[in-house]
């Protein structure tokens, strides 16, 4: 069911990560669904579970694959769904949707 048992400005604020968010700067895995990330400092991925093939991942999804040489700089944001990921360095809050 996911998202379309909301009506549509519930699930507007559920895409823009309204229902709560989680700050990551260890190395410490993190599951839940995640629709945006933010870096607050540059970061790496070990881990990075897309939830289908549409969006990025470490496990392939949508593109080449994430690797630990890729390094998402301070200040961006990126947006999608994942259920879960691990940094290999770096700060970031993730957006719960």
């Amino acid at each position: 069911m996911g998202i379309h048992k909301y009506s549509s400005g519930e699930a507007g604020s559920i895409g823009l990560g309204q229902t709560g968010s989680v700050f990551e700067d260890g190395t410490s895995a993190v599951s839940g669904t995640m629709v945006a990330i933010q870096f607050l400092e540059d970061s790496t991925f070990t881990v990075l579970t897309p939830e289908s093939s549409s969006f990025i991942g470490t496990s392939g999804g949508s593109g080449d694959a994430i690797d630990s040489s890729n390094t998402f700089p301070q200040g961006m944001t990126i947006f999608g769904r994942w259920t879960g990921f691990t940094l290999a360095s770096g700060a970031v809050v993730a957006y719960n949707g």
